[in-house]
């Protein structure tokens, strides 16, 4: 199975360091990432260093250097406490929403974005929660593809393409067959044993990264109401057992 990365959160103020040092670790392998930039950030949980002055020519840099951009919500607060069709999370910054709440905020995200010349047809929502007033909204303003969903290759689902992420990193790795997935990575929240195990993961499984141009590259299938509803009850159980090792 090849694996790409996404790196959630990204914004003028994210803690710099660790953004550079993880990015340091995907150059020495040859890996270009998705990256989830905030438009408007006012979630003070991202809010770590002074905002970096150039980070909107910074951005660009990578985009043409290969990385590839998503828009990551608008200004990450969560507003509701609803689950969306992805149920990983108990809280939202869309999901619950009425249809022209949501097209506004993702239509002025999608605006700050492209005064800065960022252009790009990729969703990533923040917890991974949204619900089918975000999908008709997004394709309303053009986006056609979320990072987003359970399983081994792209597939096609109310009109958008999902680019899936691995439900766990572990057995992601074991996997042998044929396919595709994505680690998360949140570089804000990284520690010494996070970076020495991806140091690990990426010489020990090299071949197996990907950049995520090439993941973009990779035909969808249709996924059927069926396989739509194992996805969830997946997602809704990961959730369980998150939050009962949260408990213990």
């Amino acid at each position: 199975m090849k694996i790409s990365i996404r790196m959630d959160d990204i914004t003028p103020d994210m803690d710099w360091e660790k953004f550079l040092r993880f990015k340091a670790l995907c150059d020495l392998h040859h890996i270009k990432p998705l990256i989830g930039i905030v438009p408007s950030n006012r979630d003070k949980n991202l809010s770590i260093d002074a905002p970096r002055d150039d980070f909107w020519e910074y951005v660009r840099q990578l985009q043409s250097q290969g990385w590839t951009i998503a828009q990551h919500g608008f200004d990450h607060i969560y507003r509701t406490k609803k689950m969306g069709c992805f149920p990983l999370n108990r809280l939202s910054e869309f999901a619950g929403l009425g249809y022209d709440a949501q097209y506004e905020r993702l239509k002025n995200g999608k605006l700050i974005l492209e005064a800065n010349n960022i252009k790009t047809d990729i969703f990533m929502a923040p917890a991974h929660s949204y619900d089918k007033n975000t999908l008709k909204a997004l394709k309303a303003l053009g986006f056609s593809k979320i990072t987003d969903g359970f399983g081994n290759k792209p597939y096609n689902w109310h009109d958008m393409t999902f680019y899936p992420i691995s439900y766990k990193q572990s057995s992601t790795l074991e996997n042998a067959d044929e396919g595709f997935s994505t680690f998360v990575v949140h570089s804000n929240t990284m520690n010494d044993n996070d970076f020495e195990r991806y140091g690990k993961m990426f010489s020990e499984h090299g071949g197996r990264f990907i950049s995520y141009s090439e993941y973009l590259e990779a035909a969808p299938e249709r996924q059927s109401a069926a396989g739509h509803m194992a996805e969830y009850s997946k997602a809704l159980a990961k959730y369980a057992l998150v939050n009962i090792k949260g408990k213990l």
